[in-house]
């Protein structure tokens, strides 16, 4: 799939992995995981940036833990009025982004955000835009989370591969999180790897 099919694909995503999908899943335990990254590395007054937010859950659950400064980016112009009738508070209080990140996260300026983070998001990158990920160490001032498909591993092994999403329609682009960043130059201050999902932090230069 051509990098352009390949955001095409998730802009006009409808069903299973859609805005209105994860809406009625609403917050769940990467939610509270983020919570309490956010608590241990940063504070509440931080300004926060989701990448790939679709319908709102994970910055609706950080709004009502009592987290201010937030925002975020999806490709899918849905994501936003389901957001409206899903999270209305986060609606009112957040700056959201309609468009694909390699689009929209060259526009702003280094340091934008004292935190960015992803949820299964960076992993959907095609590979000829992994120049992007470049981009989210200089906007984010103090700390970086991901959260992705790293393999079939609990420790994250069999990376760098490519695997078919859960429905076989759009790819997963596997990576070693670890190594993207640090190569990057962020600093690696946490992994815990899960099934399917590993996360980390990192500090950023």
């Amino acid at each position: 799939m051509d990098p352009s099919s390949n955001r095409q694909g998730w802009a006009e995503r409808t069903g299973e992995f859609s805005p209105a999908y994860y809406a009625e899943l609403g917050p769940n335990k990467v939610s509270n995981s983020l919570v309490t990254l956010l608590d241990h590395y940063s504070d509440r007054d931080a300004s926060v940036l989701e990448i790939g937010c679709s319908s709102g859950r994970h910055l609706a659950h950080l709004r009502k833990n009592g987290f201010d400064g937030l925002t975020g980016i999806d490709i899918n112009d849905d994501a936003f009025e389901v957001m409206a009738d899903s999270f209305p508070a986060l609606t009112d209080a957040g700056t959201f982004y309609a468009g694909a990140i390699e689009d929209v996260v060259p526009e702003f300026p280094d340091d934008a955000f004292d935190v960015v983070y992803a949820v299964e998001t960076l992993q959907h990158v095609h590979p000829d835009d992994e120049w992007v990920f470049g981009e989210l160490v200089r906007i984010a001032g103090d700390l970086l989370v991901t959260v992705e498909n790293e393999g079939p591993d609990s420790d994250g092994g069999d990376t760098d591969g490519t695997v078919n999403s859960a429905d076989g329609e759009f790819p997963i682009y596997r990576r070693d999180w670890g190594r993207v960043f640090t190569d990057l130059g962020a600093e690696q201050l946490l992994s815990k790897p899960g099934k399917p999902d590993t996360i980390r932090a990192f500090g950023t230069p």
